[in-house]
């Protein structure tokens, strides 16, 4: 293979990290899917019902994440990401074709096991097109912020589609458009992949880690994080509909505010992780998070519900790193394996909403899914002082 990396091989992997940001559009769907669609549900159970959105969606993260990576080991990568686009755009046409609750769950289950196949196969596809370790991790880097702007755009994406096309659902025919693009062009580049040596990713080899407490402790930290991720992405839009009395497409600029701070966040986190201790950086962020996370509770006017959203985004930006950084420190010589279960534990998304719901209806307020996200924070919290990894 040649030494030297090829921009014009990297720009295509990138772009697939566009592809990957479409998992984050599951906030501003379970709004509109909760107006549009459950308004003959009793008002006490429709946001356990509207969650089953993100429910479905990271649900396929726990079910095929070590799949992915035996069938990767098996037709290689870039196979791999092109048949994700496939089911991705499959999946994009289902809301067109027939919007139902019911068809929402399939187009949601669809779109999480091809996000969940993209996951697995786009980051170790980028170390086929990258050489150097520093440009490596500077492009890993930028592949997560390509990423973050397709969660950041959604809400205007949506908002777009509904005044011009007259219907928000039209954001997916965009998204499919774009994935077709991702895949075209992926197809049109050469890559050159290295040949599988040693044993293949076991199902027994990645869950025995979790014997090593701390292993466990970070597994939890990822679910966790994750968990508060897509319970704030899901329950923004709710908030600002339910304290400001604003519409699911107005409210959808919620996410668009925490999306961008926490793009904010990761992009600076990239220098200040490379001078400050990682650990301590984690511990602050942490505990403003949680702090941000309590005012939420009592906070009932416009400006400061966006203020704290954004608060939310910068803090947390860069906890899944390090906690990911962090196991890979822990055991660098189960690197895989220990890729292949932190990968999975990005279920936590589906857990996290589904008590959101259940504690959103029994309330009557969305004050109870904040209190749901605020418990996963506790735990990052005791994780970050609890968890010491020897470097």
């Amino acid at each position: 293979m040649e030494n030297k990396t090829s921009v014009s091989k990297v720009l295509p992997v990138l772009f697939g990290f566009f592809v990957m940001g479409f998992c984050d559009v599951v906030g501003i769907t379970s709004a509109h899917v909760k107006e549009d669609l459950l308004g003959a549900y009793s008002p006490e159970f429709r946001d356990t019902l509207s969650n089953l959105i993100p429910v479905v969606l990271f649900s396929m993260f726990l079910l095929f994440s070590i799949p992915t990576g035996m069938l990767m080991n098996r037709i290689g990568r870039k196979k791999t990401v092109i048949l994700s686009n496939v089911i991705t755009i499959v999946a994009m046409f289902i809301p067109l074709i027939e919007y139902t609750f019911i068809m929402s769950l399939v187009a949601f289950a669809l779109l999480g096991i091809a996000n969940t196949i993209l996951q697995v196969s786009l980051n170790p596809l980028l170390t086929n097109v990258v050489k150097g370790e520093k440009l490596l991790t500077s492009s890993l880097t930028a592949g997560q912020f390509v990423k973050a702007i397709t969660a950041f755009s959604a809400p205007f994406i949506a908002a777009f589609a509904a005044t011009q096309f007259g219907n928000w659902q039209y954001i997916f025919p965009i998204f499919a458009i774009v994935t077709l693009i991702s895949t075209v062009w992926l197809l049109a580049t050469s890559i050159e992949e290295e040949p599988i040596v040693g044993n293949a990713t076991s199902f027994g080899s990645v869950f025995a880690l979790l014997k090593d407490k701390t292993i466990f402790l970070l597994f939890l930290g990822i679910l966790f994080v994750v968990g508060v991720d897509v319970g704030i992405n899901t329950t923004s839009s709710k908030i600002l509909m339910e304290r400001v009395g604003m519409t699911s497409i107005d409210a959808g600029y919620g996410p668009s505010v925490y999306f961008a701070l926490r793009t904010l966040g990761t992009f600076l986190g990239a220098f200040l992780l490379a001078k400050l201790s990682s650990s301590k950086f984690y511990r602050w962020n942490i505990i403003i998070a949680v702090f941000a996370l309590v005012a939420l509770i009592f906070a009932g006017e416009k400006f400061l519900i966006f203020a704290l959203f954004g608060v939310i985004g910068f803090t947390i930006a860069n906890v899944f790193p390090i906690i990911f950084g962090m196991a890979i420190q822990k055991r660098p010589e189960k690197a895989n394996e220990i890729s292949g279960l932190m990968i999975t534990g990005v279920f936590g998304g589906a857990i996290i909403p589904f008590f959101m719901g259940i504690a959103s209806d029994a309330i009557g307020s969305q004050v109870g899914a904040v209190l749901i996200i605020l418990a996963g924070a506790l735990y990052l919290m005791y994780a970050a002082f609890a968890i010491k990894v020897q470097k």
